[in-house]
């Protein structure tokens, strides 16, 4: 039988609230010490819901609902480490205070004006452009989908 080398696979979460998104500060490396979406890699056997909604937990002590997917972000060159594969949920918080922990130094509330002076980990800005779209359009995107 044939063995493949597989991408791995994460998820992200977008969680807006009064116009600011939740953003974590990466404690680890790549990109230690930058703005991110929260998220993290999901486990063998788990549901890409389930890992979306058990890495908010673990980086932002908050439980949430998925309320739609964004999209998918497969472009090989997205993550130092490797060929990371990332599927991207809007989720809303529905308990909870926001607390760091897991690979979170920090979270902050930022607007997405405040993201112009700030740097942001992996593609994730590209991801929170789509966002702004997906918000008028509700649209699916993609690593190579064409705007």
């Amino acid at each position: 039988m044939t063995k493949y080398h597989y991408p791995a696979l994460a998820v992200d979460v977008i969680i807006e609230q009064d116009d600011r998104l939740l953003l974590i500060k990466r404690k680890n490396e790549p990109f230690k010490y930058l703005y991110a979406l929260p998220g993290g890699f999901v486990n063998e056997y788990e549901l890409v819901e389930a890992a979306a909604v058990r890495e908010i937990r673990e980086e932002t002590s908050v439980d949430i609902i998925l309320i739609d997917i964004l999209g998918v972000y497969s472009k090989p060159n997205r993550d130092p480490r490797g060929h990371v594969i990332s599927v991207v949920f809007v989720g809303k918080i529905t308990g909870g205070v926001p607390k760091a922990g897991d690979d979170a130094g920090s979270y902050e509330w930022l607007r997405m004006d405040d993201l112009t002076d700030i740097k942001v980990a992996f593609d994730h800005i590209n991801i929170l452009d789509d966002y702004s779209r997906w918000k008028l359009s509700k649209g699916t995107y993609w690593s190579s989908k064409q705007q």
